[in-house]
């Protein structure tokens, strides 16, 4: 029996972090949030170059799922919603930091 994608992420810690922040677009997003501590939706729109529409909703909505980003709805017209980093997701921060300094340095 082959194990699924779940099972592999339920034991192995490796890929359970993968499964979090993997992809093209979610390290740009916590990174983006790290450093503007709040983000309107536009905001993270017009500084992530290339993401659409609809990736960025998906990716947002599957790192709010994750608890590494919290979504604040403001009851307002026009309606007005800001994301900024949990607990949890701030904890990632040491490890993008490093990889942005491993970056400068093989660079080139």
């Amino acid at each position: 029996m082959e194990k699924t994608s779940e099972q592999t992420a339920e034991n192995n810690p490796f890929e359970y972090t993968l499964s979090l922040i993997g992809g093209k677009w979610k390290m740009r997003i916590i990174y983006r949030l790290s450093r503007q501590q709040t983000q309107r939706y536009g905001e993270l729109k017009q500084h992530i170059t290339g993401i659409t529409h609809k990736m960025l909703t998906s990716q947002l909505k599957e790192l709010e799922c994750s608890g590494i980003v919290h979504r604040k709805s403001f009851n307002e017209v026009p309606p007005r919603v800001e994301y900024t980093l949990t607990e949890k997701g701030k904890t990632l921060m040491p490890v993008l930091d490093l990889m942005c300094n491993w970056g400068v340095e093989h660079q080139n």
